[in-house]
């Protein structure tokens, strides 16, 4: 027998999904300020602490998931698609921060060398 999961449901998992990315976010600014600041390890570790952020995003999407995959109904709700948008573009945030990482860091060996 199929059960539907309630809306009051999906929505926790939404504001979950919503609250571990923001929280991820708000690790790769701190990261990028480090950055800025030539503290490459600091920002290398706010980086790890936004993965870890996002891996309990991911958790609370794929406990969604899982009730899908086990014949619970789920109806779409528009606080789902905010949550998964943010998670996404969150993701795709740190990515590029992980790249802007290696040339903050390059720029910091070249400026280095110029002023020896």
């Amino acid at each position: 027998m199929n059960q539907e999961m309630s809306s009051e449901d999906i929505q926790l998992i939404a504001f979950n999904i919503i609250l571990y990315s923001g929280n991820a976010k708000t690790k790769i600014h701190d990261a990028f300020k480090s950055m800025r600041g030539a503290d490459f390890s600091a920002a290398n570790q706010l980086l790890e602490e936004a993965n870890e952020q996002i891996l309990q995003a991911h958790h609370s999407q794929t406990e969604l998931l899982q009730n899908y995959a086990n014949g619970t109904k789920i109806t779409m709700e528009i606080i789902m698609v905010h949550a998964q948008d943010h998670l996404m573009t969150t993701m795709t945030f740190r990515e590029m921060a992980i790249e802007m990482l290696h040339l903050y860091e390059k720029h910091h060996e070249l400026e280095a060398k110029l002023k020896s």
